[in-house]
């Protein structure tokens, strides 16, 4: 058994005395794009999706040991040990320095994408008859309530029919998804996989499986709840073909139900900054993108050289767009964007964000075992953009809270007429939270999103939050570090947008 606790090895299932299932359910279809079975039993297939990264690379796997290069953590190990014997009160300033330089980089970051309204050059568009084919992938679990108006979305995308390959990757015991599946599609426009139980039940294991049933050139991803914007492929094809270093794009995304309550609201705001203003600094400077996880669309011949998806990263997402920077693949955004659904409750939300901050915290480790290779194969930059992605993902998570904390304390301690000012790490604070509520404003006004001043206001709240999150990742970081916390869609009282929907940016 691996850390998931499913069975390692094919071997491992045949063991259990069940026959093997069909593990291609609706094969009917298939044959438009020219598709044949692979070559391997299922099984194999299966535990090859689960296990190829890391037999063939496994220092880009997250089930290795994850710790940073030796030589990363001995050198400034040493420095601090001799400073920190040696003169304490310089050693407590040096530290208090480094962590200031490091925030107010963070935030100077944030103000100029926020600022600096960048949109997507656009790209010649293909004739129908120039489209190349393209599979769409998505992965499902426990989603049999979402996959009526998830299918009604995805036949929506305006694709030449036959170019378009679309596959359901589901567990094979997901009794419930795969008896919804089969009742939602049509034979001849969605084939269903399932996944013989091997390896950990994580999206990205999901995903390799799909690959290899894939049959385009460009590869797309799609999650249960998403309304993609119909001319989604087609601007992604346009773009993939204008470049040819352009290893995949990334749509913007943003919430049908932001309006739902408060905190549907702040992710909205959150969303808006990332995808309207950090993401597409990044790919103006041609730096790595923390992919959003979903529409996204892959040239196949990048996706396959960097090794596809890692299935023990609970991020899959945002590793594999710092891995393809390592093998010189470039990542780009497009316009037209998707509508997802965020939770609606703080349970689902804390449950959501530490996968999303346990996950970011992994990816960090694993680029971090050689950044010196990252900086060399992908640029300076490339380093960069991962500090100021998921490491202050991260740093900004454990900060959060002891900072309002903190930062009570000391007003309350100087009301009180306590010796000594609030110094100027209680000035940066103010600081961050008003360059935070700026670029949430700005960006919100760039997307379209509603603006509710009460909302700007209270995002220390929502920040504060974080930080019982990033508690949770911690915990779960050594026993359970691939466990995949599942988001429960179709609970909210706002249906899902139209497929008619226009992307704010063009």
């Amino acid at each position: 058994m691996d850390e998931a606790g499913q069975p390692g090895t094919a071997s491992a299932l045949t063991g259990m005395g069940k026959a093997p299932p069909a593990f291609l359910v609706d094969p009917a279809g298939a044959a438009k794009l020219g598709y044949r079975p692979p070559p391997l039993d299922p099984l194999d297939l299966a535990d090859s999706a689960a296990h190829a990264l890391f037999q063939t690379r496994p220092q880009h796997s997250a089930r290795s040991a994850l710790k940073p290069s030796p030589a990363l953590v001995a050198g400034p190990g040493l420095f601090c040990l001799g400073v920190g014997l040696a003169a304490p009160t310089l050693f407590q300033s040096l530290i208090l320095a480094l962590l200031l330089a490091g925030v107010t980089a963070a935030l100077v970051w944030r103000i100029v994408a926020a600022l600096w309204d960048v949109r997507p050059a656009p790209a010649p568009p293909l004739a129908d008859a120039r489209l190349p084919p393209i599979s769409v992938l998505v992965a499902l679990h426990d989603e049999a309530r979402v996959i009526p108006d998830l299918v009604t979305c995805l036949e929506a995308l305006d694709y030449p029919a036959e170019q378009l390959q679309i596959l359901f990757a589901i567990e094979a015991d997901d009794h419930s998804t795969l008896v919804a599946a089969r009742a939602a599609v049509h034979p001849d426009r969605i084939d269903i996989l399932a996944i013989p139980p091997i390896g950990p039940r994580t999206k990205p294991k999901a995903l390799n499986y799909a690959l290899k049933f894939a049959t385009g050139s460009l590869i797309a991803v799609y999650d249960a709840e998403d309304a993609p914007h119909p001319s989604q492929l087609k601007t992604a094809a346009a773009h993939l073909a204008a470049d040819g270093r352009l290893g995949c794009v990334q749509a913007p995304l943003s919430w049908y139900n932001g309006p739902d309550n408060w905190l549907t609201r702040q992710f909205q705001l959150e969303y808006a900054v990332q995808f309207a203003a950090v993401l597409p600094l990044l790919a103006r400077f041609n730096m790595p993108l923390p992919l959003g996880g979903t529409s996204n669309v892959f040239r196949r011949d990048a996706l396959v050289a960097c090794g596809a998806w890692d299935p023990f990263n609970v991020t899959e997402d945002a590793d594999l767009g710092f891995r393809m920077a390592r093998y010189g693949w470039r990542a780009g955004m497009i316009g037209p964007g998707t509508q997802e659904e965020a939770p609606i409750t703080l349970t689902a939300w804390q449950a959501q964000r530490s996968r999303w901050l346990k996950g970011h915290l992994v990816s960090w480790l694993v680029q971090m075992r050689d950044p010196a290779g990252l900086a060399r194969t992908a640029g300076p930059g490339a380093l960069a953009s991962l500090q100021l992605t998921l490491g202050w993902n991260v740093i900004s998570a454990l900060l959060h809270g002891p900072s309002l904390v903190w930062a009570l304390a000391t007003t309350l301690a100087g009301l009180a007429g306590a010796p000594g000012g609030p110094g100027l790490g209680l000035a940066v604070l103010p600081a961050g939270y008003l360059t935070g509520m700026l670029s949430a404003a700005l960006a919100a006004r760039r997307t379209g999103t509603q603006l509710r001043w009460l909302d700007i206001l209270t995002m220390p709240a929502y920040w504060a939050m974080q930080t019982v999150a990033i508690a949770r990742a911690l915990r779960e970081l050594g026993a359970r570090r691939y466990w995949w916390s599942k988001t429960s869609h179709g609970v909210s009282a706002t249906r899902r947008e139209a497929p008619e929907w226009t992307s704010p940016r063009p």
